[in-house]
């Protein structure tokens, strides 16, 4: 462990512990202004401040919804900004129990030598970053490493530049009071069968974790957010049970115990094989030293997003169906989830090819 991280170790594991509480999760609400606007021009919104206000108001003060979430993830704007009756929403999620987080993140670049593999970048400024996040009131952070399955790929140089990145991220992060979120994201492009992505994730996954330790990061006060192993975009589904076989057995091979929680991503898959996937993952009988949860963004928010169409007299029938969602996944992963919530509008894939934030 770093000596830098002392005078807040404490906190860090406290707060890593409670955001993998049992029952509770992540909303993942840090799209960067591009990424919500493509959101709100699906359902012919303006991208504009008041707009990504209103949305991120819908959720956050969706009664009884945040009593399935432990955090929030937040872009930087939305850190800073406020309900339409002046209460910050930081104040907000507090309030809630809710831990405020930051995604603190630029994106990805190419890496140069490579057949479109990227790395992500915003080391610049990171620790004074997270300083200012940390006295604005967020207490964990993430950081999107992506990767790609194809012929060749993912590279040695991509797996270590990406390994690297997560860890030296991670330990900025804590030296500045801030659990991290560490994310690398195996993409679901391509046709490779379920068998290749169990591989390659555990590849990752082992680099990830040898980087984690070189850097000596606190691992107690962090939390995994990982792709579910499935097969790639253009192969045929498998049975949830089948994905919960191999992203377990993957987890178990490659993640310490000292892990308090592992927060999967929805990579794409519609709102309901999410929580299918995620609940087969937690009836697996098998030791499971961390708490296996959810930190969800289109997979919590898309139905609510197209029930509410940017109209306030939809806002109320928008909430329920985010309760419903938020509902839904707190029972997966306790493995209580029984299926078929949601509807039609839960179904719908929400696959984006080379999906960027």
């Amino acid at each position: 462990m770093s000596a830098f991280i002392g005078k807040y170790a404490d906190e860090l594991i406290k707060n890593a512990k409670y955001i993998a509480t049992p029952g509770k999760s992540i909303l993942a609400a840090d799209e960067s202004t591009g990424t919500i606007g493509k959101r709100l021009s699906s359902i012919n919104v303006e991208n504009i401040e008041s707009n990504r206000q209103a949305l991120r108001e819908l959720l956050f003060t969706s009664p009884n919804a945040l009593a399935y979430l432990s955090g929030v993830i937040l872009f930087e704007e939305t850190l800073y900004q406020k309900t339409t009756d002046g209460k910050p929403f930081v104040d907000v999620l507090q309030e809630n129990n809710i831990v405020p987080g930051i995604k603190v993140d630029k994106g990805t670049v190419d890496i140069a030598g490579t057949n479109g593999e990227t790395t992500t970048q915003g080391f610049d400024s990171l620790a004074i970053r997270c300083q200012q996040y940390y006295k604005a009131g967020a207490r964990f952070a993430k950081w999107r490493a992506v990767l790609k399955i194809g012929p060749t790929e993912p590279s040695e140089l991509s797996i270590q530049q990406n390994a690297q990145g997560l860890a030296r991220y991670a330990i900025i992060c804590q030296e500045n009071g801030l659990v991290p979120i560490v994310e690398p994201e195996i993409l679901t492009d391509g046709n490779h069968h379920i068998m290749k992505c169990a591989a390659v994730t555990e590849t990752v996954l082992a680099a990830v974790y040898k980087a984690l330790n070189d850097h000596h990061v606190l691992l107690e006060g962090t939390l995994l957010k990982p792709n579910m192993v499935i097969p790639s975009s253009d192969s045929p589904k498998v049975a949830a049970e089948v994905i919960a076989e191999y992203t377990v057995t993957a987890l178990r091979r490659t993640v310490p115990p000292a892990v308090p929680g592992i927060v999967l991503l929805s990579g794409g898959q519609s709102e309901e094989e999410a929580t299918l996937n995620l609940n087969a993952m937690n009836k697996l009988e098998v030791l499971k030293p961390w708490t296996l949860s959810f930190s969800f963004g289109r997979a919590l928010q898309q139905s609510t997003l197209k029930t509410w169409a940017g109209k306030k007299e939809n806002v109320s029938k928008a909430q329920e169906i985010f309760l419903g969602r938020c509902k839904s996944n707190s029972e997966a992963t306790l493995g209580k989830y029984s299926g078929g919530s949601g509807g039609e509008l839960a179904s719908e894939s929400l696959y984006v090819k080379g999906y960027k934030y």
